[in-house]
């Protein structure tokens, strides 16, 4: 048996990078993380998970208890196939739990996070955290204040589905992205010690679902990055792209403010606090997400995330080429885990077009983790990672919303 398989077969909390806890709610509730870091390139952070980790013959048992009914084949997906060994959920909460675990955990995220990176959390300047469902509107402030980040220190919400953490990023870095109406979040941070990550309890938010494809697809995680944009990461090229979501392919229940008016809102929440939220196509029923099949999924994410990722691609390209660096290459493409054919469908077509470059499939125990993906994904790849390497970061999620970016490592 390969390392890679063995690997495969042990769940999160069972890595030996992981510590394990139990946070005293309920009957007590898991919660596991991993630090990362890469002094070379002086960027650190963290990821875990919290609730139980179940594995997918335990999965379809569950679901099958949950739904009342037996299950057969054709309603339960190979979810080995589809990249997931096993995701952790949630036990069943009253609210005011619910709300006291997840900004628990975001809490201990962003302490952890600091400590990661040698930074105290009065040192911080920026808090940008992705999440589709957040369980309380002013999640972020919330967790900012319990983790003892400094009142002044800039937060931003990003409601952008799978896309959260990556359109955080992207915020973070690029100058040209923020609109005149509220301050530039790249100026504003530029040399300054931020935190990047999303944040999402998905097995709450699916408590009450009925969704069989969701069901077996989404569970809880969260990774957050310590960066200092313009010297430990700097941005090179990146393009962002709504596209809304018409048909409903991909339904989910906006649990953030909105004015249902427009796609994508940019607003000020307070004196420093700024919210992006990205209008969903909403189910009609009670159900939170409704989701089309596989194919469903397919269709909706490839067409528009390759030509997002060709473009950008291309205006590195050129970018290298006018530096006289035409021989650089992006060294990893850190893309969101939506599911494993996906991401092999997309690396297909880019090579069509004679676009190659590492894609790996980094989270096996930790299902769909929606914003959360590409930054565990990234922490999981960082120790490989050198001064100079250049990365191509690629969200993508439900509404539509597809951000990619090239980043350069700090040298």
């Amino acid at each position: 048996m390969s390392s890679e398989q063995t690997d495969r077969m042990v769940d999160f909390y069972h890595r030996p990078g992981t510590k394990v806890e139990t946070i005293p709610i309920g009957e007590g509730v898991p919660f596991g993380f991993e630090k990362i870091q890469n002094p070379a390139v002086g960027i650190a952070g963290v990821y875990g998970a919290w609730g139980e980790s179940v594995d997918n013959p335990t999965l379809k048992e569950r679901l099958s208890e949950k739904l009342g009914k037996a299950l057969d084949a054709s309603e339960v997906g190979e979810l080995d196939e589809l990249g997931f060994t096993s995701r952790h959920l949630s036990p069943p909460l009253n609210e005011t739990d619910q709300v006291e675990l997840e900004i628990n955990v975001g809490a201990r995220l962003l302490q952890e996070a600091c400590r990661a990176n040698d930074w105290n959390p009065e040192e911080i300047d920026g808090v940008l955290i992705g999440m589709s469902a957040p369980v309380t509107p002013d999640y972020v402030e919330r967790i900012c204040q319990r983790a003892k980040i400094s009142e002044s220190a800039l937060k931003v919400s990003v409601h952008k589905a799978c896309d959260g953490s990556v359109g955080g990023l992207h915020l973070a870095l690029d100058p040209q992205l923020s609109p005149a109406s509220i301050p530039n979040i790249a100026k504003k941070l530029f040399g300054k010690k931020v935190l990047v990550g999303g944040i999402e309890g998905l097995s709450r938010f699916l408590q009450f679902s009925k969704d069989i494809n969701a069901l077996q697809l989404f569970g809880n995680g969260a990774g957050i990055i310590g960066i200092i944009p313009g010297l430990t990461m700097k941005y090179i090229t990146g393009s962002n792209k709504e596209v809304y979501d018409e048909e409903g392919v991909l339904q989910v229940r906006m649990t953030y403010p909105h004015s249902r008016t427009s796609m994508l809102e940019i607003n000020e929440e307070g004196p420093n606090h700024i919210r992006v939220a990205g209008l969903m196509h909403e189910p009609q029923g009670n159900d939170n997400v409704v989701m089309a099949g596989m194919m469903g999924m397919v269709k909706l994410f490839i067409r528009n995330g390759v030509q997002i990722v060709n473009e950008v691609y291309h205006s590195y390209r050129q970018l290298m080429e006018q530096k006289g660096s035409a021989g650089k290459d992006i060294a990893v493409a850190i893309i969101h885990h939506a599911n494993y054919k996906i991401n092999k469908l997309k690396e297909k077509h880019l090579s069509s077009a004679n676009i190659h470059f590492p894609m790996p499939w980094l989270i096996h125990d930790f299902g769909n983790v929606s914003a959360a993906s590409n930054m565990i994904a990234f922490l999981r790849w960082l120790p490989q990672l050198k001064p100079g390497d250049h990365v191509l970061f690629d969200g993508f999620g439900a509404g539509t919303y597809y951000d990619a970016i090239a980043i350069s490592l700090g040298e």
